[in-house]
């Protein structure tokens, strides 16, 4: 389990972002290259392992610090922390950890997609634990803080390869985000294929599939536990995707860097501030290359003040 609230993990992310008034996500990138100059030791090769990872993993607890009680979520990236082996999983942890001390949910950008024993072993590892992992209440120890309420998954191999996850959803009241429609240049080679004999496109019937997964998980805030990812650089895909997925939560990449506008993300929600996140990573973690007059706290602390007031302008009336 990823808390020991009753709540589904659709409630808790609307509850999280009426508090905050503010439906973004900071994802949590380390890139090594532009982490700011006290923690050059990351991406000093000559450094060891352990000195690496924690350099990496205090940079990311300091932006935690900043984004507590400003956003509703985080997002970890788990290959940027995998890169330094068991070091890696242990500072992935810790932020983890330290996120939800800080009352942010977290969502495990982990992309997994496997079928049968294989997809729940993962499933386990996010989201709920070792199986009979529980105490006698059945309820998880705070050991397992370090656990996602939310994670990233890959549909690719069909119906078999997400079910796991379901069912750990469902016990743990946790959360998922299926691929549908990503940002990433090449997407179109596969996701806007049209399926022979209709007018639909994969990313359709994807979606299609993530709206059936979803109906038996939808909480009392009305929207499902089971979300997609759909690329806010496909602004009028989303608008066709969003009416496919009524009552699915997005996660909306492209915000920022990669060119998506306020205006662009509109499409994603259908209730105010609620109905999707707008992840931002870059523009978030590394604003203090842009403000070099600031501190890099406070440059993200702007960012994060900057990008909330964009969104509520864009959705609020």
């Amino acid at each position: 389990m990823t808390s020991t609230s009753a709540a589904t993990y659709a409630d808790r992310l609307h509850a999280a972002v009426e508090r905050t008034q503010n439906p973004s996500v900071i994802g949590l990138d380390p890139h090594l290259a532009l982490l700011p100059d006290e923690f050059a030791v990351a991406r000093d090769s000559g450094a060891g392992r352990s000195d690496r990872a924690g350099a990496m993993r205090d940079f990311l607890l300091g932006i935690v610090e900043v984004a507590a009680g400003k956003v509703p979520a985080v997002k970890p990236q788990s290959a940027f922390f995998e890169v330094f082996g068991a070091d890696g999983v242990a500072a992935f942890e810790d932020v983890v950890a330290a996120s939800k001390d800080a009352g942010l949910l977290v969502i495990g950008d982990v992309k997994r997609g496997d079928i049968g024993s294989t997809a729940a072993a993962y499933a386990e590892s996010f989201l709920t634990g070792p199986a009979g992992d529980v105490d006698e209440t059945g309820t998880a120890p705070s050991a397992r803080r370090h656990l996602c309420d939310a994670a990233t998954v890959n549909p690719y191999l069909g119906s078999d390869s997400i079910t796991p996850f379901l069912d750990a959803c469902e016990g743990a009241r946790a959360g998922l985000y299926v691929l549908v429609r990503t940002s990433n240049p090449s997407s179109a080679e596969f996701q806007t294929l049209a399926v022979e004999g209709s007018g639909d496109r994969l990313a359709d019937r994807v979606a299609d599939a993530v709206h059936g997964w979803g109906a038996a998980q939808i909480g009392e805030s009305g929207w499902s536990s089971i979300g997609a990812v759909v690329g806010a650089t496909h602004p009028d895909e989303l608008q066709r995707l969003r009416r496919r997925m009524p009552r699915t939560p997005l996660l909306l990449p492209g915000y920022g860097a990669q060119g998506a506008s306020a205006e662009d993300i509109r499409g994603g929600f259908s209730d105010g501030l609620h109905g999707a996140l707008v992840n931002s990573s870059r523009g978030i973690l590394y604003a203090g290359r842009q403000r070099p007059d600031l501190h890099w706290k406070d440059a993200a602390a702007e960012a994060i003040d900057g990008m909330a007031k964009e969104l509520r302008d864009a959705l609020l009336p």
